[in-house]
């Protein structure tokens, strides 16, 4: 019998990549896909306060409870705090998307860099990085950098531009640290474009996120 999966994102463009990943590293599964692309610009006019969607996050992982999900991915980085809270709510497993990158981030440096090109994903990727070292009890030094030009030109259609401004940004990164988080999903499409040898210093969500899923659906 077909596992089924749902994924609940917070923006259009990570669907296409995400089915694609997860029949690549999962198999033949069915895919339910819920999608509230309000949520980031809600955020962003409040601060990042993740409460005020709280209520709203867990009423869709309901929703894929009652679907039948036998696992659910958090598909969002900046809303990656709200798995812990809604977890207890459901019985279905919730994954993380970003969980599995620190831990091996945390495992694989001592100096790491953290990307994004929005301030309310910044934040929670450092939290977690700090709540990972924290349990490893590893002493660790991170390097944020936020890449706003490029979050600005891609609402503006500028796809481009977006992905000049990011690669010149994250090759400068990579010079100074040991690894490269970078903080959303959607930026990996970037990384791809880089050399072999460049690549290897970035460290991306979907693919180790998407590892977690299978191993939970084998549970």
């Amino acid at each position: 019998m077909k596992k089924k999966l749902a994924i609940i994102h917070t923006t259009p463009v990570t669907i296409e990549p995400l089915k694609e990943l997860a029949v690549k590293t999962i198999g033949d599964c069915e895919i339910i896909n819920l999608v509230d692309d309000s949520i980031l610009p809600q955020l962003s006019k409040n601060g990042g306060n993740i409460q005020e969607i709280a209520q709203r996050w867990e009423s869709y992982a309901k929703i894929a409870e009652q679907q039948g999900a036998d696992c659910i991915l958090n598909a969002c980085s900046s809303i990656g705090e709200l798995v812990s809270i809604t977890q207890p709510k459901v019985s279905t497993p919730i994954v993380r998307i970003d969980d599995a990158m620190a831990e091996f981030a945390i495992h694989s440096a001592e100096k790491i860099g953290v990307a994004a090109t929005l301030e309310t994903t910044l934040k929670p990727t450092l939290e977690l990085l700090k709540q990972k070292a924290s349990e490893k009890g590893k002493a660790v030094e991170i390097e944020p950098i936020l890449v706003a030009s490029a979050y600005q030109k891609l609402m503006a259609h500028d796809k481009e531009g977006h992905d000049l401004d990011l690669a010149i940004a994250l090759r400068e990164l990579a010079k100074k640290v040991d690894i490269v988080v970078l903080a959303q999903a959607s930026m990996a499409r970037v990384v791809s474009n880089f050399t072999e040898e460049e690549q290897s210093l970035f460290v991306t969500s979907p693919e180790l996120g998407m590892d977690a899923v299978k191993r939970t659906l084998q549970k």
